[in-house]
């Protein structure tokens, strides 16, 4: 497809800091991030080097990101679809072709309902690596993302506990942000208890995602693609450790995310861990020659099945309501010790999973979605909820939003859909039951 007149064009610079061609594109690079590329792929969490393709992915995923961060959304038609173009060096553009002409467009689309055009270029030179360490013989076992939320919480304590000789080295892959970097402290802490009672060897990949304002001011505040960039984090820490398979944990009702009204369809709610997303992105490794698989061990699992496994694994409920779900961003939560709103419609879903996965809910929320002084904005969610609840959930409005990936099977995700909707009814009358005063 062709992109007429795009709205913000970008050029990612390469370590030999080149310039752009034409005044038209817009230079960012590596400055852009706390994290430098050197220092993610030097860092002392891998065993080796990845191989280029692997690194091709991540200075890919880090250009969309930065870009989606710059472009703001409000100056177009229906203020969202965005027309950006992006110019990216990869280490053999020839490689990339075929992946640039097929899933590469449809999973950023996907991704943020927007119109990427993506040409890449010849990489002038590789950045300049830390030396790995020479005095550890490991290499890692199992590689999953581990945002501090209940549902990477909860498969890492259950990967964590896992005993046997043949287990290896769990890597964690992290990425933090100073306003509530002690949650991820804190649930690392009892994950890591659980790997000392097995004698699981357990290790982290911790990496900054903030953005720096040397490119500008951030224009859009979604971080769509925010996934994507997460993903291929993991997945270069796979390559570079030999593991054949990245763990993107995230239960079912949430990585499908139907939308809760017609105005949420499609990118405006997030797809980071949809199945259609992650068929695209492996649909890309595979066209690269890559050998690393992104799954959803979760993908079947209800918010309550998550935590039901949590429990069993070992993971004490004090370290459960310590984890983020939440969906708003920390500047806009009050006071700070609260990390999660309890009204957003994550905040909703880890509710009920919580109560119907362990039959209590500890967890310090800001404020419930009955209080009487909730402005009509923060009960939103609430009100969305209780009216998708009374309506009928059918296979048209599964695929209609996204459609599913080739060889799904749509009943089993109606399966459970429904299940979490249950699930979600029995929180909305403990939720009413406890608002009148009756516990």
């Amino acid at each position: 497809m062709t992109l007429a007149r795009p709205q913000r064009s970008f050029w990612w610079l390469d370590p030999s800091y080149e310039q752009p061609p034409d005044p038209a594109w817009h230079p960012i690079g590596t400055a852009g991030f706390q994290e430098t590329e050197g220092r993610i792929t030097g860092h002392h969490s891998l065993r080796g080097p990845a191989p280029a393709w692997a690194d091709d992915l991540l200075r890919l995923s880090r250009a969309v990101f930065l870009a989606d961060k710059l472009a703001s959304r409000e100056a177009t038609e229906d203020r969202w679809t965005r027309r950006l173009r992006l110019s990216v060096p990869v280490s053999d553009p020839d490689r990339w072709a075929a992946a640039t002409d097929g899933p590469l467009s449809p999973l950023l689309r996907t991704l943020t309902g927007d119109l990427w055009e993506i040409s890449l270029r010849p990489l002038r030179s590789a950045p300049r690596q830390e030396p790995f360490p020479v005095d550890e013989e490991w290499c890692a076992r199992e590689v999953a993302l581990f945002s501090g939320g209940l549902d990477s919480l909860s498969w890492a304590a259950r990967r964590a506990a896992q005993t046997g000789a043949d287990d290896g080295v769990l890597l964690l892959v992290s990425f933090s942000e100073k306003k509530v970097e002690h949650v991820l402290r804190n649930v690392s802490a009892g994950v890591e208890a659980l790997a000392r009672q097995s004698g699981r060897e357990l290790r982290r990949l911790t990496l900054a995602q903030t953005n720096s304002s040397v490119h500008g001011k951030v224009a859009e505040r979604s971080s769509r693609p925010r996934g994507l960039l997460y993903a291929a984090t993991a997945v270069r820490a796979a390559a570079a450790n030999r593991v054949d398979a990245v763990q993107v944990p995230e239960n079912g009702q949430l990585a499908l995310n139907p939308p809760l009204s017609a105005a949420r369809s499609a990118a405006l709610s997030t797809r980071s861990v949809h199945p259609r997303t992650l068929y695209l992105l492996n649909e890309v490794i595979r066209t690269v020659g890559g050998s690393v698989t992104v799954e959803n061990p979760l993908a079947h699992l209800t918010k309550g099945e998550v935590c039901r496994a949590a429990v069993r694994a070992g993971l004490p409920l004090t370290v459960m309501a310590q984890s983020m779900s939440c969906g708003a961003p920390p500047r806009q939560r009050r006071p700070v010790p609260y990390v999660n709103c309890g009204v957003c419609f994550p905040c909703l879903v880890r509710r009920s999973g919580l109560l119907a996965g362990t039959g209590t809910d500890p967890t310090p929320y800001e404020t419930t979605p009955r209080h009487p002084g909730l402005s009509s904005e923060r009960s939103e969610h609430w009100h969305a909820l209780r009216n998708w609840l009374g309506r009928d959930y059918t296979v048209f409005d599964l695929i209609s939003d996204v459609p599913l990936p080739p060889g799904i099977s749509a009943g089993h995700w109606l399966q459970v859909i429904e299940s979490g909707r249950e699930e979600l009814r029995a929180m909305v009358r403990w939720v009413e039951y406890e608002s009148s005063g009756a516990l």
